[in-house]
């Protein structure tokens, strides 16, 4: 069998270590920067190892024998709306591994948009001295995570030491994974916590479910001193509602990683609403080293068992998108 690595981060211990995996079954790995590099040699590919956005649609195609795509990023719905994977071919993604990295950027964003960041920051900009705004904390705050995987998790258990009012889960099926939480509900719920929200983190995969949940009417539900963050997918959220929100006073704040169209276009509004703090889909990545190990120590646990014909471990669910 062969298989084609297809990223940028690998060091020289990330390519050890699956030359290592992959020779113990007898198995060829071929390593590429780019997808441009890797696209004329799929042919014969049996596993991709890749990401699957920016590209990653390209190398299914190319592959008419693929029988396993295992996906560097969390997300893998850009690979399963472009229809190009076999059906029999399996997919996992490496959601387990950007969970430190995103929910620490969480706790950076929640702590500058309680702390009115964006106002101190316009403030200094304009060399004006002033520092009499009222701030809030997370302390007694009513904190609503929607998506309770390994990113809304991960960011709970950091946040349950600032002592938050209550720490809620939304999820599909309202099942609790962890004790952090002290109420995980079923998202056909979230209307009823909604004006009860003082922060709301959004930590959501792109499936249709997920397309559009907050919208203008919900975003509506919430108090206008309520919090909005997104790390999740960028069309979860009614964007041009959540300016209007923003620039109206009927929101306190967002902190976006995430939007509906990036880069986001020069003339967009988003740019100057007021109280947004925006980063560009940099919470994640590879840019963290604990991110690239897990991933690489990820993908060759899956392959033994992908060898074994065994379930993988982390397998995505094609009907659920994640």
């Amino acid at each position: 069998m062969n298989i084609a690595v297809v990223n940028s981060f690998m060091n020289d211990a990330h390519r050890e270590k699956i030359r290592a995996a992959a020779a113990a079954h007898q198995m060829n790995v071929a390593f590429y920067t780019s997808v441009d590099e890797a696209l004329p040699h799929m042919a014969d590919v049996d596993i991709i190892y890749a990401a699957a956005t920016g590209g990653g649609h390209k190398l299914a195609q190319a592959a008419p024998h693929l029988k396993w795509f295992c996906s560097v990023s969390a997300g893998v719905d850009p690979i399963l709306r472009a229809g190009v994977l076999p059906e029999s071919c399996l997919v996992s993604n490496s959601s387990g591994a950007y969970g430190v990295t995103i929910a620490e950027h969480l706790v950076m964003v929640t702590l500058m948009l309680l702390r009115r960041y964006p106002e101190y920051d316009a403030f200094i900009r304009s060399h004006t001295w002033r520092n009499d705004l009222q701030l809030r904390s997370i302390l007694g705050s009513r904190v609503t995570i929607v998506g309770t995987g390994d990113i809304g998790t991960r960011y709970a258990e950091r946040i349950q030491s600032f002592q938050p009012a209550a720490i809620i889960g939304i999820n599909r099926t309202g099942r609790k994974r962890s004790p952090v939480y002290d109420e995980v509900v079923k998202q056909d719920e979230l209307e009823s916590y909604l004006p009860k929200t003082d922060i709301l983190v959004l930590c959501l995969p792109g499936t249709k479910q997920t397309t559009n949940m907050i919208s203008r009417e919900r975003l509506a539900m919430l108090p206008e001193s309520a919090y909005l963050i997104n790390v999740g997918r960028g069309n979860s959220i009614d964007q041009t509602a959540l300016v209007e929100a923003l620039n109206a006073g009927r929101l306190a704040g967002a902190a976006l990683d995430v939007m509906a169209k990036e880069p986001i276009p020069e003339d967009d509004p988003l740019w100057t609403a007021k109280n947004v703090i925006l980063t560009p889909h940099c919470s994640g990545k590879m840019t963290l080293a604990y991110t690239r190990d897990k991933t690489v120590a990820m993908f060759c646990e899956d392959l033994e068992h992908f060898v074994k014909q065994e379930p993988l471990v982390h397998a995505v669910k094609r009907d659920l998108g994640y």
